[in-house]
């Protein structure tokens, strides 16, 4: 069976449904984005070496609202320093998603458990993945991921948290992964139906698989709930010695009226690692 399919098959296949066009809670609305703009989040995992607590301190000082990747035992920390958790952990894994129906006996009542956690910390996002291909067709994929999604975002339109499912590339980090490519989000999102499931945009596994990023965004703005940063080759620093032109991505999600969040997610090469973090908040203030 044909599993990696080509954009033109893809697009095919697709033709018939795809239609592109005990701490205070910090709730989204009560800690509104600047007017015209979106906010700044950063990912804990690039900055291992520092402390949660420290980390949080330090980047509130330079206008990031969110440290986030976290499980609910780490939101009280960043809470307890009036920062949110932008995008919680979910409770699936990159290689073993919602692309199974196997999976789903575990999963639903995990993520939703998760969910309602969620929402009652003022968390607005939790994180999700596809899963692997691992033999899978592409359109069988969307199908399982549609059955197990619909499960799920009752309770998420209830609890005004949005589901997110990240798109990660297969190319290079992330061999095998299904939801490797914008145009099968979208599709996703269109037959799950619900404005509480949306992509998360991460522009450098994007670049890699598909490239064409402000004009994906462009297009597909009504899809992305969320956006990741990172300077490809290699998720090294969002500077000159990468491809990707930042400011000019940053003023395509302003425009596209965005106000939720961006995190950085590259891996630091400077010392001290939070010079690079504060250089890419500048960078990125569009």
């Amino acid at each position: 069976m044909k599993t990696n399919l080509t954009r033109r098959e893809l697009l095919q296949s697709l033709a018939g449904g795809l239609a592109l066009a005990s701490l205070p809670r910090l709730d989204a609305a009560e800690s509104a984005p600047a007017p015209g703009g979106f906010r700044h989040s950063v990912c804990k995992w690039c900055y291992k070496d520092i402390p949660l607590a420290e980390l949080a301190a330090a980047v509130k000082e330079f206008g990031i609202e969110s440290v986030e990747l976290l499980n609910p035992e780490d939101w009280p920390v960043v809470q307890k320093l009036g920062l949110t958790c932008a995008m919680a952990n979910g409770t699936t894994t990159i290689v073993k998603g919602m692309n199974r129906r196997e999976h789903h006996a575990a999963y639903v009542p995990s993520m939703i458990e998760r969910i309602k956690l969620c929402a009652d910390a003022g968390i607005p996002n939790v994180i999700l993945f596809s899963g692997n291909r691992d033999g899978m067709s592409d359109e069988q994929g969307l199908e399982n991921c549609a059955i197990g999604l619909k499960q799920i975002v009752g309770e998420a339109e209830k609890r005004g948290v949005t589901v997110c499912m990240e798109l990660l590339n297969s190319k290079v980090n992330h061999k095998d992964y299904m939801g490797d490519r914008t145009l099968w989000g979208v599709e996703l999102c269109q037959r799950v139906g619900s404005e509480r499931f949306k992509l998360l945009y991460d522009i450098y596994h994007m670049q890699i698989m598909e490239g064409d990023v402000i004009r994906t965004i462009q297009e597909s703005h009504a899809y992305i709930g969320h956006y990741h940063t990172a300077g490809n080759p290699g998720r090294n620093e969002i500077d000159d010695t990468q491809e990707l032109n930042y400011p000019a991505i940053m003023r395509a999600i302003k425009a596209s009226g965005f106000t939720g969040f961006v995190a950085q997610e590259f891996v630091p090469k400077r010392k001290p690692p939070l010079d690079s973090l504060r250089a890419a908040v500048k960078l990125c203030s569009v």
